[in-house]
């Protein structure tokens, strides 16, 4: 017989079936999480913290989830609903990147959440339902299916990598504005670039102040770039042996 620890949370019905009957919703359970989360960071969710926001004892949480791991796993899949999916386009490249325009969205709402997808959690259904409009825009792609879910990881993995590195800088700022540290990092540039000894690193100043685009977030060219290297070309490559 599989155990209830060892059934994943997605097929166990909403709380046990003896003892009284349950006063919440595992959703409600998982607001609460999510809440704690938003305001004091992942390591404020203890099921006693969560309890207590809820007005009930830690003991009644085990009710809806066998362990805090469990409710993560809810959390990260609640969040993962947030998301406003058009129906896939014509251009799967720029299909890829709204995605993960609004994934970075979402990381930055819920700082706790970037760290938890470079990891494993475990995917629920509004994860599932990702996953399905992924595979939808890149339908007509030739890749191979396992190339598009590997696409699909790696492109969470990047969004949540720069989210992370962009809450890291805000917290090193120590209260300067973006435009204010971009200034001192530059000025601290161009004097080690002037000192002569980095002379590849003076040149690689010289061509951007002179190669300037308009755009400024290199967010959307890192992901379009990333994902083209991956999947490759959207129609295969013709044959050595074509137009012979």
């Amino acid at each position: 017989m599989v155990s209830r620890a060892d059934q994943p949370i997605w097929l166990r019905p909403e709380s046990l079936p003896a003892g009284r009957p349950a006063e919440r919703s595992r959703a409600e359970v998982t607001s609460a999480a999510i809440a704690l989360a938003d305001r004091d960071g992942l390591e404020a969710v203890t099921m006693r913290r969560v309890a207590a926001s809820l007005g009930t004892g830690p003991a009644s949480l085990y009710r809806y989830v066998a362990a805090r791991d469990e409710l993560v796993d809810l959390m990260v899949d609640a969040v993962a609903a947030e998301y406003d999916l058009a129906p896939p386009g014509d251009d799967w490249l720029a299909d890829l990147v709204e995605f993960a325009r609004q994934t970075r969205t979402i990381m930055r709402r819920h700082p706790w959440l970037a760290p938890l997808v470079t990891g494993q959690p475990g995917i629920g259904p509004n994860g599932l339902d990702l996953v399905e409009h992924v595979l939808a825009v890149l339908a007509d792609h030739p890749a191979a299916v396992g190339v598009k879910l590997q696409a699909f990881a790696m492109l969470n993995g990047i969004v949540a990598l720069f989210v992370q590195a962009e809450l890291a800088g805000a917290r090193q700022r120590g209260g300067r504005s973006t435009e204010q540290w971009q200034q001192a990092q530059a000025a601290y540039l161009r004097h080690v670039a002037a000192q002569g000894r980095h002379p590849r690193l003076a040149e690689a100043i010289a061509r951007g102040s002179t190669e300037a685009t308009a755009e400024e977030d290199p967010f959307d060219l890192i992901v379009s770039r990333t994902m083209a290297g991956i999947l490759g070309p959207a129609t295969p490559a013709p044959s050595a042996d074509a137009g012979r």
